[in-house]
């Protein structure tokens, strides 16, 4: 017996496509807090149809980026800082797990990852910043052996990634924090889960509230303009 599927009225990989275009833009911040969205507006910057744009706005209103607001369509939705707070606490709690796993394994954390923040840091490409961030907590987690890890920090990244875009471009400690990932994967390296969870605790902690207080600083700059 041949299985009934429903026809499929568009491409996932290209929904995927326009979510993490349209992500990018509300993380660097050239998509801002309270700005409209429209679907011909994307779909011809895109040069995409409007279905997958559709689609793709969908997905970003159930993840909390755009939300509808009456007489104005969609907006970019703003940000909150008591709300990434919690964000940071339940990501600190999974990156303390990965890093103990990882360190039960003796993972050598490749130092190429650091190299490449530390670069990212020193230069202004905000984009380049955070996905050098999300590749070391990336092999951390893939260094963990558990993949439940990864998949359950992946939707509070994508939250982070949004308020590290905010306030990394003003930012003076981002060099600072890959001191703080340079002693994070040693620890990792020799076996010591102890400090290693210790040491990512502090770190999503510092991260925390640097990027709280530097975005309450930007909201204020913002409400001023």
């Amino acid at each position: 017996m041949t299985a009934q599927l429903v026809k499929l009225e568009t491409a996932p990989d290209l929904v995927e496509q326009v979510y993490a275009s349209l992500l990018d833009a509300i993380s660097e911040g050239s998509l801002a807090p309270g700005e409209r969205i429209t679907q011909e507006d994307i779909a011809e910057r895109l040069a995409v149809s409007r279905q997958p744009v559709l689609q793709a706005l969908r997905l970003l209103k159930k993840d909390g980026f755009v939300l509808d607001a009456p007489g104005r369509g969609v907006l970019v939705a703003p940000l909150d800082a008591a709300w990434m707070v919690k964000v940071y606490q339940v990501r600190g709690a999974l990156d303390a797990l990965a890093a103990r796993l990882a360190a039960a394994l003796r993972t050598r954390i490749d130092p190429k990852l650091i190299d490449q923040g530390r670069k990212a840091a020193r230069g202004r490409n905000v984009k380049a910043m955070i996905d050098a961030d999300l590749a070391f907590h990336g092999a951390i987690y893939a260094a963990s052996g558990n993949p439940l890890i990864e998949q359950s920090a992946t939707q509070h990244w994508r939250h982070l990634r949004r308020v590290m875009g905010a306030v990394l471009q003003q930012s003076k400690q981002r060099e600072a924090l890959w001191d703080e990932h340079e002693a994070i994967a040693k620890a990792i390296a020799a076996g010591d889960g102890d400090r290693a969870a210790r040491l990512i605790e502090e770190h999503s902690q510092h991260a925390s509230e640097n990027l709280a207080a530097r975005l309450q600083h930007v909201l204020k700059t913002r409400e001023g303009d």
